[in-house]
């Protein structure tokens, strides 16, 4: 068994259980969202057909609805409370029975129900760090997308919340936090499923509180909870909390605790095939003798 292994039932109640409440928490992925939508300016496309992939409460979606008016934008998430949420704040789940241009999907990412080579656009904000097998989720969202089609997304990288992976430290012999892919394998991973020209950056953003338990409340609010194979079975024993809140004690600053996240930003197009004189198609590899 892989410790870090999403357990993808768990994640799926979680995200379901939270998406009530989540607006009001994920201050941090509206953010990201922002960002991300402002480096849409530079690129000049005006897709028919966007996937949201991991599209929570719709936020992100109904930006993307704004700045591409014209487009079929396809909602996706695999909570299906966060779709039901998004219907309820949103009403254009009444348009996809009217004739409307938006459509929710309830799917995994990793094993899309969509038609290869049917989506200009893939947009997914803060949610592939959720995916067990990176490499081959980048090779599913190339598939879906067409010829000269963009894939934009964002994700956690390795320091994320490293103040509270250092606080766990010695607490006991469970995973509690997932793990995340560096920003430079990520940029591999992108040329290995076959996209072309990945461009790839990060910043960090840190969130202060006021105590431990703020810190945890805010997880749990956007469904982020612990849900690798390795996690703890029950409720954290009393001991094992107190040395927890202990140890981030120790990472005060100017009467804060901090929470950092180090947010990967990338996108990349899928290329036109290459081809032999013959119409034989090229196809890339890599290998050593």
């Amino acid at each position: 068994m892989n410790e870090f292994e999403i357990d993808k039932k768990m994640m799926r109640r979680a995200f379901s259980r939270a998406a009530a409440g989540y607006d009001a928490s994920a201050v941090l992925q509206r953010e990201v969202c922002t960002r991300m939508l402002e480096r849409l300016d530079y690129i000049k496309m005006k897709p028919a057909r966007l996937l949201d992939a991991g599209s929570g409460t719709g936020w992100g979606g109904r930006q993307l609805s704004e700045k591409y008016p014209d487009a079929q934008t396809i909602s996706l998430d695999i909570a299906i409370g966060m779709l039901q949420t998004a219907q309820s704040r949103s009403g254009w789940w009444r348009k996809l029975f009217g004739g409307g241009r938006q459509m929710a999907v309830c799917g995994d990412v990793e094993a899309l129900p969509l038609a290869t080579g049917s989506i200009e656009m893939v947009w997914s904000n803060l949610a592939v760090q959720w995916c067990n097998d990176l490499p081959a989720t980048f090779v599913e969202l190339h598939r879906v997308l067409k010829t000269e089609g963009l894939l934009m997304f964002s994700t956690f990288g390795p320091d994320t919340l490293k103040e509270l992976r250092l606080a766990f430290n010695g607490v006991d012999d469970n995973n509690h936090l997932n793990r995340f892919a560096d920003m430079h394998d990520v940029g591999d991973m992108l040329v290995q499923a076959g996209f072309s020209e990945p461009v790839m950056d990060m910043e960090y953003m840190t969130l202060t509180y006021d105590d431990v338990r703020g810190v945890l409340q805010d997880l749990k609010a956007i469904g982020a909870h612990n849900a690798t194979q390795g996690r703890g079975q029950g409720l954290m024993g009393k001991s094992a909390f107190n040395r927890l809140l202990e140890n981030y004690e120790k990472l005060r600053r100017d009467g804060k605790l901090p929470a950092t996240y180090e947010i990967v930003y990338g996108h990349a197009w899928k290329p036109t095939p290459r081809v032999t004189r013959e119409g034989a198609a090229i196809i890339k590899t890599s290998f050593k003798l």
